[in-house]
């Protein structure tokens, strides 16, 4: 770990413009590129499936185009947007509560080691802070700081990534925000921001020209056609594989890619007895095919989901 002091040079230039930045940053890894383009992402740590989806694939478009991901690596929309921007060949940069040697969420360790190498891990606070709730607002600050943007992807009316929006507002931030479904809850915050005027984030291309990186947006179905294009590869996969049993693959293409179900269901569905469906869910589960969303209902895995599908898929 180092220390960076704001008399320093290698002090972020985006941060010793603003105001009440702290005087020393504790950094393992690097600090984000002044020269590089930077957008935060953030969102709900008990986001939807469809949230964790579009953050990972928002990460990973954009930071494959040389834009570099800031977060808070906080469970749901900010550790998927992070992978998204690692799996994407680029970098990310997570500022975190306690001391930048505190590993939190634990869940998050994969991530937290991928980013050192990938990246960076920062904080205001000295190493063995733990990471206190009351730690949390503040450190949002720099989140919005270091960044030229801040992506909202789902938040609820009243939500910590607001909080941050708040803070990009005052320094000058631009901020967007993915659409959501009216009546949803995890959709409140997004759909009031951009009731307010914020970008509408429909796709990572709009993004993109915000920041003058490509010069001209795509249409609505550029995203539609990635996950189109995924998908349609993912069943040819599962239809060809020769690891998995005949069962398997009934049971995977009986499944959904939004609408999860139960094993008794797909029991039904497939004619195949429950418990044989209990056993190839398991297996499909823990070779990266199928994501349990909820208690015991299940559907296709997605870009963004924790679990990595099998070589031959």
């Amino acid at each position: 770990m180092i220390t960076v002091c704001k008399t320093d040079d290698a002090y972020p230039r985006r941060l010793r413009e603003l105001a009440s930045m702290p005087e020393e940053l504790y950094v393992i890894g690097e600090l984000p590129d002044d020269s590089q383009p930077s957008v935060a992402i953030v969102g709900a740590r008990m986001c939807s499936g469809y949230g964790r989806r579009t953050a990972y694939e928002f990460g990973r478009i954009l930071a494959g185009k040389g834009v570099q991901v800031i977060s808070g690596m906080a469970s749901g929309i900010d550790s998927s947007a992070q992978e998204g921007a690692l799996d994407g060949g680029g970098k990310s940069f997570a500022v975190l509560g306690g001391g930048a040697d505190v590993c939190y969420p634990r869940g998050n360790t994969t991530l937290y080691n991928r980013l050192k190498e990938q990246g960076g891990i920062i904080s205001e606070q000295p190493a063995g802070t733990a990471p206190l709730s009351f730690y949390f607002p503040a450190r949002n600050r720099i989140i919005s700081g270091l960044s030229d943007l801040v992506l909202v992807v789902e938040a609820k009316s009243r939500s910590g990534s607001l909080i941050t929006v708040d803070f990009a507002l005052t320094q000058g931030r631009t901020v967007y925000a993915v659409p959501g479904r009216v009546g949803d809850a995890l959709s409140d915050g997004c759909n009031y921001l951009i009731a307010q005027g914020a970008g509408i984030a429909y796709a990572p291309e709009a993004i993109l020209n915000e920041l003058q990186i490509i010069a001209d947006t795509v249409s609505f179905s550029a995203a539609r056609d990635r996950t189109a294009a995924f998908r349609r590869s993912s069943v040819r996969a599962v239809r060809t594989s020769e690891t998995l049993s005949e069962e398997e693959k009934r049971i995977y293409l009986a499944l959904d890619w939004e609408n999860p179900l139960y094993p008794d269901a797909l029991a039904e569905k497939t004619s195949i007895p429950a418990g044989e469906v209990r056993s190839a869910l398991g297996s499909l589960k823990r070779n990266g095919y199928v994501t349990e969303e909820g208690r015991d209902q299940y559907r296709r895995r997605c870009p963004g989901e924790n679990a990595r599908p099998a070589a031959d898929a």
